[in-house]
C-alpha cells in the first residue's frame, strides 16, 4: 500500500480522535503520532488529551490536529468532527459519544476480536472506512501494549501518515529502555498494520455522524423540577464493564476459603455472597462469584487473595456473561440479564 505523507488536498486540518479508557495508552499514542508528523513528516501539529482526576479505568480522549507546514493551527478546542476515530476498547462503541461527529468520508478503527461486531458500529457513516484489529491478542502475544498495535493500524489505514515515520517515532520513544522493549513494540506495530481487517457494510448513518453537544445537558435554568439526575452514575443500573482493560478476575471456587479479604479491598463491591447455616447450626457466608457489571478490573482481589482462588485471565467475548453472578437477580431479569 503506497504511502503519501502529505496532508490531503484542499483541507487545512486533518483531525484524529482517540477514544479510550485510562490504562490502554491513548495519551502516549497521541504524543507519538503527533510527534512523528511534526518532526518527521514536515507537518504542523498539536496534541492534547482529556480525562478526569482518576485516569485509570475512566474515559480518555486524545486529540491530534495536523496541517501542512504552511498552515497554522490556531485552535486548541476538543475535536468534535474528526476525520479519524480510533476506539481502543470495543465496549465504548455502545455510547453514542464515541463516534460523535465522524465525517461521512472518514475512517473508524476499533480494537476487537476476530469476527467481532460490537454494538454501536451501525452509528458509523455508511460511506466511512471501518477497520478492525485484535489489539489485545497481538499485544499479549508480542509482550507489548494495545497502543503500539493501534498506532500501527492507524499508520497503515490513513494515507496522510507515513508508516515508517510513525514507526521511527515509536522506536525513538522507547530507545532509552531495553532492546527487548523496542523489539516487542516494533513487532506489535507491524502486526497492527499488517493484520488490519476492513469491515464492509456495517455503518447505517447517512452523511456525517451528528455532533453531540459539548455543553452540559442540564443547567440551573434547564434542570428538571427537583434537580432530577436523568443519568445517575452510582446506582444499581451502573455498568463498569468498559473500565476493564481486557483482563478480568476469575473465581476458582474450590480454592476459596471465604475469608473475605477480597471483599475488603474491592472498591466497587462487586463480589456476591450468600448466607448459610453449617451442620452445627452456626451461621456462615460463602463467596458465590463476581458480578462483572460492576467490576472495573482493578485486580485488587487477585493481588490480595492468599489461596490463589482469584486469578487474572484475558477477557474474551461472552466470558463475563457466562461467569457473572448477579448482585441483584431481579434487576438482571428485568433488564434481560445483559450487563457485562
Amino acid at each position: 500500500m503506497a504511502r503519501d505523507p502529505s496532508v490531503r488536498s484542499g483541507a487545512d486540518l486533518f483531525e484524529v480522535r482517540f477514544e479510550s479508557i485510562g490504562g490502554l495508552g491513548a495519551h502516549v499514542a497521541g504524543k507519538i503520532v503527533a510527534g512523528a508528523a511534526v518532526l518527521r513528516m514536515n507537518m504542523n501539529g498539536s496534541h492534547f488529551s482529556s480525562y478526569g482526576s482518576e485516569k485509570k479505568g475512566s474515559v480518555v480522549r486524545s486529540f491530534i490536529r495536523l496541517a501542512p507546514a504552511d498552515s497554522a493551527i490556531r485552535t486548541s478546542a476538543p475535536i468534535e468532527e474528526p476525520d479519524v476515530v480510533v476506539v481502543f476498547h470495543a465496549g465504548l462503541l455502545a455510547h453514542p459519544a464515541t463516534l460523535s461527529g465522524l465525517r461521512a468520508g472518514g475512517t473508524l478503527i476499533f480494537a476487537g476480536n476476530e469476527g467481532d461486531l460490537p454494538e454501536g458500529l451501525e452509528r458509523a457513516p455508511g460511506t466511512a472506512k471501518v477497520f478492525r484489529v485484535d489489539a489485545q491478542k497481538i499485544a499479549f502475544e508480542e509482550k507489548s501494549r494495545e497502543n503500539a498495535v493501534l498506532i500501527g493500524a492507524l499508520a497503515e489505514a490513513v494515507p496522510e501518515l507515513d508508516r515508517q515515520s510513525v514507526l521511527d517515532a515509536l522506536t525513538a520513544t522507547f530507545a532509552g529502555k531495553s532492546d527487548a522493549v523496542v523489539d516487542s513494540n516494533t513487532r506489535a506495530f507491524n502486526r497492527g498494520a499488517d493484520e488490519l481487517e476492513a469491515v464492509a457494510g456495517i455503518g447505517r448513518q447517512d452523511g456525517d455522524v451528528p455532533t453531540m453537544q459539548s455543553h452540559p445537558a442540564w443547567g440551573y435554568r434547564s434542570a428538571p423540577i427537583g434537580g432530577v439526575l436523568p443519568t445517575p452514575g452510582n446506582t444499581a443500573h451502573n455498568d463498569l464493564h468498559t473500565s476493564r482493560t481486557g483482563w478480568m478476575p476469575i473465581l476458582e471456587r474450590d480454592k476459596c476459603i471465604d475469608c473475605g479479604m477480597c471483599d475488603m479491598v474491592c472498591p466497587d463491591l462487586c463480589l456476591v455472597w450468600s448466607t448459610h447455616v453449617d451442620a452445627d447450626g452456626n451461621p456462615g457466608v460463602k463467596l458465590d462469584g463476581i458480578d462483572y457489571q460492576y467490576c472495573k478490573g482493578c485486580m485488587r482481589c487477585v493481588e490480595t487473595c492468599s489461596t490463589g482462588a482469584m486469578i487474572r485471565e484475558a477477557e474474551e467475548p461472552g466470558k463475563a456473561d457466562e461467569l457473572r453472578v448477579p448482585l441483584f437477580p431481579g434487576l438482571a431479569t428485568a433488564a434481560g440479564g445483559k450487563h457485562a
